[in-house]
């Protein structure tokens, strides 16, 4: 199952959520009627009306080619995942091209895991167990989940010194480590950051608010439907094509 196809759960507090600005991320065979302000997955069914509707297009491995074919075609942007990782001047190539606005990358992420090992370096008398992580962290992974060893945070600011204008990172946030994590990505790059769930059907998107400090979220279309359910202002300005402008 696809980690945006989960079925629809319930979310704990959407009355947090009404303070958000609050995208669809959804596979372009799945895409909602209304596409305007989404963030559209690449694939066969896009079409050119969703591609010139949509906030974005994501691009989880294609680079350089399929971008400029999207950016030429009409989309307003492209978020490059995967072929950023792997080669970071396709981000800058593009930017300097077609603009830095047009340009974001798209980020699933895990918690980096903890390896120990022995260190005999510091003192010969005596092995010290060292860790491979001194502090929590966030990765970068590929489009098949593989781990990287790239730290998000590092990772971001390097695409954005590149040209790139936005990041949109998929991430489960599971405890107060995640949280802080959140925290810190948010006090770091403000409202050029959206995130979203990776995998989870039913994120407490209430903690990510009030302690992670997000306040712009991309949710896949079961959790997207249930939040716009809950806020009259918010389904008012998807109907209208406008933004919903919010205080936090």
């Amino acid at each position: 199952m696809s980690p945006i196809d989960a079925p629809a759960a319930q979310v704990p507090d959407y009355r947090e959520i009404t303070g958000c600005e609050i995208r669809c991320l959804a596979l372009a065979g799945e895409m909602p009627d209304d596409v305007r302000g989404a963030y559209l997955i690449d694939g066969s069914a896009l079409d050119a009306a969703a591609l010139a509707a949509a906030a974005g297009i994501v691009l989880p491995r294609d680079g350089a080619t399929r971008a400029t074919e999207l950016l030429n075609a009409g989309a307003r942007r492209v978020l490059l995942g995967e072929a950023a990782l792997l080669d970071s001047a396709v981000v800058a190539a593009l930017a300097t091209q077609f603009g830095g606005e047009r340009i974001g990358v798209y980020v699933p992420a895990s918690r980096m895991e903890v390896s120990w090992s022995f260190d005999t370096d510091s003192n010969a008398d005596f092995k010290v167990m060292t860790p491979s992580v001194c502090a929590p962290a966030w990765e970068a992974l590929r489009a098949d989940g593989t781990r990287t060893g790239t730290r998000v945070l590092w990772w971001i600011g390097e695409m954005l010194k590149q040209g790139a204008s936005e990041a949109l990172v998929r991430i489960d946030i599971q405890d107060d480590a995640d949280l802080n994590l959140c925290a810190e990505c948010i006090e770091e790059f403000g409202d050029r950051l959206w995130i979203g769930p990776l995998a989870a059907a039913a994120p407490r998107l209430d903690e990510w608010i009030r302690y992670g400090h997000a306040l712009q979220l991309a949710l896949c279309p079961p959790l997207y439907a249930q939040a716009i359910a809950t806020d009259p202002e918010l389904r008012a300005a998807i109907g209208s094509g406008m933004r919903v402008e919010r205080v936090a």
